[in-house]
């Protein structure tokens, strides 16, 4: 199983609004690193859901439910999205300034590339973000 970590615009999309939702294609993503890592989705593959702009912060979590097919919203280009289901909200959201202040999340792409919006994370980071924000996969 590999972990990622999406981001959107808490007005655009929140994470709330997946749970509603109970289903989403990830699409209109126009940029080439956040496009590949989408096509290296996996189904089951588990997602950190981080708000963006405004919150900035991890709060909730999603798994692949459909790996990569093209992007039916791409009027031009080679894009992909993937299909994204709610898993569970954080217990407790995890800020990027607890992410930045915590030295084993120090090489997160989160950190290193603020700008992307589709990353991978490493299997202790991600076991590290579940601690911080005291939610277990149970």
């Amino acid at each position: 199983m590999n972990y990622w970590l999406v981001k959107s615009e808490p007005y655009e999309y929140s994470y709330q609004d997946l749970e509603k939702d109970g289903k989403t294609m990830w699409s209109g993503v126009r940029n080439y690193a956040a496009r590949n890592h989408l096509r290296e989705m996996q189904h089951g593959d588990l997602v950190l859901y981080y708000h963006s702009r405004k919150g900035l912060e991890i709060v909730g979590l999603a798994k692949v439910e459909k790996e990569a097919y093209p992007d039916p919203t791409a009027e031009k280009g080679d894009w992909s999205v993937v299909d994204l289901v709610p898993v569970k909200s954080l217990q407790k959201p995890v800020s990027l300034k607890s992410i930045k202040a915590t030295p084993e999340l120090s090489e997160m792409p989160l950190v290193k590339i603020g700008r992307l919006s589709v990353m991978p994370v490493e299997a202790a980071a991600f076991q590290k973000i579940l601690e911080m924000a005291e939610t277990s996969l149970d």
